[in-house]
């Protein structure tokens, strides 16, 4: 049974969550809160081979549908691995992306059927949700030139269209779950940011 708290951020190439989950984590861990963090495709075994392939193999190698499970096989791992024994435990799980990315992105962006994506979803995650889930928004053509020109993997690579669904995706879930996700304009300043978030996750941990 989960007893602790599970925190996801999600957002678009460039957006700065994965900052920020470190910045969360690392603020937790000075109080002696115990916390994991974690990212999505990744931190298991699996997940990392899964990454690797996901992220920097070639762009038309790999199909939507199998995108999509690949991307829940890793899930699936890191739900057993990682998830499951912490929240038991009682910890804070922070996760950087989780079920909603790949609703935003192989859903919106790739086209696939939502009901085909949240079945996948569900079947590897076995319908857990996060408590809160922070979503960074930010404008396509802004986050993309965060990013570094040098090093782009396969998603920072597609046109600027599909980052547009992505974007408009995410927007679209936040709207229809507002008790879950905390929508966040990713152009604050860092330091803004990071006490937006702190706020609403003191607040539920009940901490200063």
């Amino acid at each position: 049974m989960k007893k602790g708290l599970f925190i996801t951020f999600e957002g678009g190439e460039g957006s700065g969550k994965s900052l920020q989950t470190r910045l969360l984590y690392h603020k937790l861990e000075k109080l002696s809160v115990p916390v994991i963090l974690i990212h999505e495709p990744g931190s298991t075994s699996l997940g990392e081979k899964l990454s690797r392939l996901l992220k920097w193999g070639r762009s038309n190698e790999i199909s939507p549908l199998a995108e999509l499970l690949l991307f829940n096989a890793s899930r699936a791992q890191l739900m057993q691995e990682s998830i499951l024994p912490a929240l038991s435990k009682g910890k804070v799980v922070i996760c950087d992306r989780f079920i909603d990315s790949t609703v935003a992105y192989q859903g919106y962006g790739r086209g696939l059927d939502i009901q085909i994506i949240n079945n996948a979803n569900r079947a590897a995650t076995g319908g857990l949700l996060p408590d809160i889930s922070f979503l960074l928004d930010i404008p396509v053509e802004e986050g993309l030139k965060r990013k570094n020109k040098r090093e782009t993997n396969r998603f920072e690579r597609e046109e600027l269209a599909f980052h547009e669904r992505v974007r408009q995706g995410y927007l679209g879930l936040a709207g229809a779950d507002l008790k879950r996700f905390v929508l966040i304009d990713a152009r604050l300043a860092r330091k803004t940011i990071a006490g937006i978030i702190w706020r609403q996750v003191s607040e539920r941990l009940k901490v200063q």
